[in-house]
């Protein structure tokens, strides 16, 4: 396989699904010899992370070949796609070999390998107008705010007496608002030309989406008070219908731009200068690309719905 990485690895799909599954295999082998068959668990999550480490390793070879070689922007990003996605496929069947994927642990992990797919047509766009940015503290903005209202208390005509009252007031909202750590990192923060973007990336809201959701309202509230302009976005998997009444809230909140399914693509399209979508009808098809074994495991589990990209 010393050939493998050249500018022509985008159009090298069945190469890059032979290496990953002979690596897999190695490692379900190294795994027999540390864990017993009992620690599945133990036995998955080495594997998985040998995998993982394989791809990582192949994306460095990629960059260091493109830099040398002068690969166009496409190439290079069709490349880390086609790469990233043959090593999702031999990861799932691995997995699936030690560790059978039942409804929950197989919807919860494509949602954990969609988002940061996806994040790749930013890492390497097409477009040469977009730089990321570092998200704020929620500690600075608060000591911001703070000050700006301590100010303006101490600008009012009144008594010392009331100015400490609104003070104290002021200090129990925080309190609440503080009672739990606020984290103002989402999935992305960009500059697309002079504007701010950020943006968090969902496979679908079901119902023990309650805790997300009111967390993305308290972060997109504090976004919307700060003095620079940021746009909030939510990108989605699955089709608008497919998920329930807290991604409506999120929707019909004001703080949120939502976007489903082929509209997250277009989106994505609009941002990068990349058609995702043409990408995926043109190389993904999990069904020829799985092996017979976990394929038929996905249809008797009626867990192909997860796998509409």
């Amino acid at each position: 396989m010393s050939n493998l990485i050249d500018n022509n690895l985008k159009n090298k799909k069945s190469e890059l699904l032979e290496y990953y599954r002979h690596r897999a295999e190695e490692l379900i082998i190294e795994s027999k010899q540390t864990f017993s068959d009992s620690e599945y668990k133990d036995r998955a999550i080495a594997i998985n992370k040998g995998l993982t480490e394989t791809r990582e390793n192949l994306l460095k070879i990629i960059l260091q070949e493109a830099r040398k070689n002068k690969w166009d922007d496409k190439t290079l990003l069709e490349s880390i796609l086609l790469t990233t996605y043959t090593n999702y496929v031999s990861m799932i069947e691995a997995r699936n070999r030690i560790w059978e994927y039942e409804y929950m642990s197989f919807s919860r992990r494509i949602g954990e390998l969609w988002e940061p797919f996806c994040q790749l047509c930013w890492q390497y766009p097409l477009a040469n107008d977009i730089t990321f940015f570092v998200p704020p503290l929620f500690s600075d903005v608060k000591r911001e705010l703070t000050n700006e209202v301590n100010q303006f208390i101490k600008s009012l005509h009144i008594s010392q007496e009331q100015k400490d009252e609104l003070e104290s007031y002021y200090k129990k909202v925080w309190s609440l608002v503080t009672s739990g750590e606020v984290k103002l990192e989402l999935d992305l923060h960009f500059f697309k030309g002079n504007s701010r973007f950020v943006a968090d990336f969902k496979s679908g809201f079901s119902s023990n989406e309650k805790g997300n959701a009111n967390r993305l309202l308290l972060v997109a509230s504090v976004y919307k008070i700060l003095k620079e302009q940021y746009n909030c976005l939510i990108f989605v998997r699955s089709e608008e219908e497919k998920n329930n009444h807290y991604l409506q809230t999120l929707k019909s909140s004001g703080l949120w731009e939502v976007y489903c399914s082929q509209e997250t693509y277009q989106k994505i399209y609009d941002f990068t200068g990349f058609n995702l979508s043409k990408w995926l009808a043109q190389n993904v098809n999990w069904n020829d690309d799985f092996t017979k074994k976990i394929s038929k495991h996905i249809k008797e589990n009626n867990l192909e719905q997860y796998l509409i990209w």
